[in-house]
C-alpha cells in the first residue's frame, strides 16, 4: 500500500473514531467488493443455459432484456432472485462493516437490492433501501402499492424451470388488476415508494437533520455514476454545507470529488476489504 494510501486510511480512521453520526452509503461497488458481482465467473457459471440461449452478458443488462414471454422472462429472475437474495448469504466485507459501525450512531442508504446490510446484523430501521429489494413482487404497473414476500414462488419457479422456462402457472400474476408483476425493483416508473418506503426516507431525513451540528462522518463505499443522484451528489452537497462533516469515499474508479470539498473528503481506492480491516483493527 502506497504511502499516501495509508495516510488516508489513517485520517479515515480517525474520523471515524470521533464521529458522533456516521452516515453509510452503500452502492453497487460494495457488494461488487464483496464478491456479489454481476458479470464475470460468477454471472457464466450461474447463467451458462441463458447466455447460450439468449447471448447474455451480465446480470445487470439481462434485467432489461426482452424475453419473449413472461414464461422465459421469470424463467431467468427466478435465477436473477435466488442466487443475489437467497443463495448468497452475509458477506464478511459486510459483516466487517457492521462491526465497525456498531456502537456508533448511523444510519445507513444504499442503492443495492440485495439485503446484505440487512444479514450482516444493520436493523432495518436503520436502513433506507431506495431502489427495492430482490425479495418481494409488486404490480407490474402498480394498480396498488403492496408488496409480496416472494421466496416461495422462486424457488417453485426454480424446480420447474425446463429450457430457461418456468411453466405458465407459475408466472406472478397481480391478485388485484390480474395483469403481470414485476421484482420490486426500481426499473421503470411503476416502481412502488409504499408506506414503508417513505417510513425508512423519513427516518433517514430525521437522522440528517439530527446530524447537522455533530461530527459527522458520510462513508460512501462502492458509489460510482449510475445513480449519482441518490448518494454521491447529496453527499457531497451535505459535506459541503456542514461545517462538522467529513466525506470519506471508497472507490476504487471514481475517487474524485468537489474541489469546495477537497478539505473535508478523504478518497480511498485501496481493496474495500483492507480499508475495513485496518478501521476494525485500529478501533481495537
Amino acid at each position: 500500500m502506497k504511502n499516501n494510501e495509508q495516510q488516508a486510511l489513517h485520517r479515515a480512521m480517525s474520523a471515524l473514531q470521533e464521529a458522533e453520526c456516521i452516515v453509510l452509503g452503500g452502492g453497487a461497488g460494495l457488494s461488487a467488493a464483496a464478491g456479489l458481482a454481476y458479470g464475470g465467473e460468477r454471472f457464466t457459471a450461474s447463467f451458462a443455459p441463458f447466455i447460450r440461449r439468449y447471448g447474455l452478458t451480465d446480470m445487470y443488462s439481462s434485467g432489461f432484456y426482452p424475453f419473449r414471454t413472461q414464461e422465459e422472462r421469470w424463467g431467468y429472475w427466478a435465477k436473477h432472485i435466488s442466487l443475489n437474495r437467497y443463495e448468497a448469504t452475509v458477506t464478511r466485507l459486510y459483516r466487517d462493516l457492521f462491526q465497525l459501525v456498531r456502537h456508533k450512531n448511523y444510519f445507513v442508504i444504499t442503492t443495492n437490492v440485495d439485503s446484505q446490510f440487512e444479514k450482516a446484523g444493520f436493523p432495518a430501521d436503520r436502513i433506507f433501501e431506495v431502489q427495492g429489494n430482490y425479495g418481494y413482487l409488486q404490480c407490474a404497473v402498480a394498480c396498488h402499492d403492496r408488496l409480496y414476500n416472494n421466496e416461495t414462488a422462486v424457488k417453485e419457479m426454480l424446480e420447474q424451470t425446463i429450457n430457461c422456462t418456468i411453466p405458465a402457472s407459475l408466472v406472478p400474476m397481480c391478485p388485484v388488476c390480474g395483469g403481470t408483476m414485476d421484482p420490486h425493483l426500481r426499473i421503470n416508473a411503476y416502481f412502488i415508494q409504499n408506506e414503508g418506503w417513505h417510513q425508512a426516507n423519513e427516518a433517514y431525513q430525521r437522522f440528517l437533520s439530527a446530524a447537522e451540528e455533530k461530527k459527522t462522518v458520510l462513508l460512501e463505499l462502492g458509489v460510482g455514476y449510475n445513480t449519482p443522484g441518490i448518494i454521491r451528489y447529496p453527499f457531497e452537497k451535505w459535506t459541503h454545507q456542514n461545517r462538522n462533516a467529513t466525506l470519506i469515499r471508497l472507490n476504487k474508479s471514481d475517487p474524485e470529488g468537489m474541489k469546495e470539498n477537497e478539505s473535508k473528503t478523504i478518497s480511498i481506492t485501496s481493496e474495500m476489504q483492507d480499508a475495513l480491516s485496518a478501521w476494525i483493527a485500529g478501533d481495537e
